[in-house]
């Protein structure tokens, strides 16, 4: 099966990295969770623990079928590092499977590659995906080629079908 990057840190939305990663496991695919360093201990903002398998530096994305951004305050956090933002840059620039839910969206603001792509993402952020160039629909998901992106925790059983949707057509 695939292996998927999911790259997070502190503050991040706990479910949105919680249920696409147990419906990745479920589907049989690897997950690979990267932050700064590996081992870094990574705490969701209701609390959950998580731990980084590999730290950004450690990681190509040619080591992935498939990245994941999870929502939160996590990503507005990575995407002042020019390293997150250039993997995830690499993702969309190769079409390579990539999803974002709420705010992950923003990360690909910062990697200029948003004009003419269609996607959602949690609603303070859709202004700027427009600005930004994009397609902004206010949909549960949205999926335009391999990139698949969601709104809010109550779109996550649209969001993870869509994810391991794309990941099988790939």
């Amino acid at each position: 099966m695939s292996q998927v990057a999911v790259i997070v840190t502190n503050d991040v939305e706990d479910i949105e990295f919680t249920s696409p990663v147990e419906a990745l496991k479920k589907a049989g695919h690897d997950v690979v969770v990267i932050e700064n360093q590996a081992g870094s201990k990574i705490t969701g903002k209701h609390g959950v623990a998580i731990t980084a398998d590999k730290g950004i530096s450690d990681v190509s994305p040619d080591d992935f079928d498939g990245l994941l951004i999870p929502g939160g305050f996590s990503p507005d956090q990575l995407r002042a590092d020019e390293r997150f933002v250039n993997f995830v840059k690499a993702f969309l620039l190769a079409d390579k499977p990539t999803f974002a839910i709420c705010h992950g969206p923003q990360l690909f603001i910062q990697t200029g590659l948003v004009e003419g792509r269609t996607m959602t993402s949690y609603q303070t952020v859709q202004p700027d995906l427009y600005y930004a160039g994009a397609r902004v629909k206010d949909q549960s998901v949205v999926i335009d080629n391999n990139l698949v992106t969601s709104r809010t925790p109550d779109d996550l059983a649209d969001f993870n079908a869509g994810m391991l949707a794309t990941l099988k057509n790939n």
